[in-house]
């Protein structure tokens, strides 16, 4: 399994507009952050979590010629504005993209690109088959097992992943005792960690860590990062031994 850090950042990403701050105006690579989304490889099988308004900007830098579905963790806008952009795998590999989703997430989807959901046959519309995903139920893409982790995003349910023995989690600040037993024994676990300073809706960096531990993954990847986090080199140099902020076009093998 391949796993490609296509963003990770929050909802404004790094930098941020306007914004004049050290990380800001970081000339590290590594302090410049899309909007939040992974590749992930297993065999021939191409998977996309998420697809925010980087979309097509991170499939092109990270050169994903060949896509066979979008799984998303849930219906806020950075998480999935760039969808229309699936189109152009509708021309290239000449069929409509599946897209994994719970119920309130398609709706969301609706709302915002209402037009791919109308009967109509006008050229250039994004050609997409949904599948509705029940978040107590394990779902297959192409053989390939995915297991949804529900995590809370303040009062909002969101998913989390499972794919073998990688577990992807962003926008959550609880995970139940039910669900932390399903992420255990995980190889690479990635975690969202916006900031210090407490969130309503995300973990702080020192919760993340908490939780990393209580997981005990091999590895685990914090992402999902603010510009009030802090540098990437500073913030990774005090982190425990086997934890990371994951950076953009980050690629883990497993």
């Amino acid at each position: 399994m391949k796993i490609t850090f296509t963003g990770t950042g929050t909802s404004q990403g790094v930098p941020v507009i306007s914004c004049k701050c050290q990380i800001c105006t970081s000339s590290d690579k590594k302090d410049q952050r899309l909007r939040s989304s992974v590749w992930v490889q297993v065999g021939d099988v191409s998977i996309v979590i998420d697809t925010g308004p980087d979309f097509r900007y991170q499939m092109l830098r990270s050169r994903v010629e060949k896509l066979d579905a979008v799984i998303f963790t849930h219906g806020h806008k950075d998480h999935i504005a760039g969808l229309d952009d699936v189109r152009a795998y509708n021309y290239f590999q000449q069929k409509a993209m599946d897209i994994y989703a719970t119920d309130e997430t398609t709706d969301a989807l609706r709302r915002e690109f209402s037009y791919i959901f109308e009967n109509s046959d006008y050229p250039g519309i994004p050609k997409i088959n949904i599948h509705a995903i029940n978040s107590d139920e394990a779902f297959s893409i192409n053989g390939v097992e995915v297991i949804p982790i529900k995590v809370m995003h303040y009062k909002m349910e969101v998913l989390g992943f499972r794919i073998g023995d990688f577990t992807y989690i962003t926008d959550a600040n609880y995970i139940a005792p039910q669900e932390v037993e399903k992420i255990k024994g995980s190889k690479v676990l990635v975690l969202n960690a916006l900031r210090h300073q407490q969130h309503v809706s995300h973990y702080t960096l020192a919760e993340a860590t908490d939780i990393a531990r209580e997981i005990g993954a091999e590895q685990t990847y914090f992402t999902h990062i603010s510009h009030q986090l802090g540098l990437h080199e500073e913030i990774n140099a005090t982190l425990p031994q086997g934890m990371a902020l994951a950076h953009d076009c980050l690629v883990v093998e497993i």
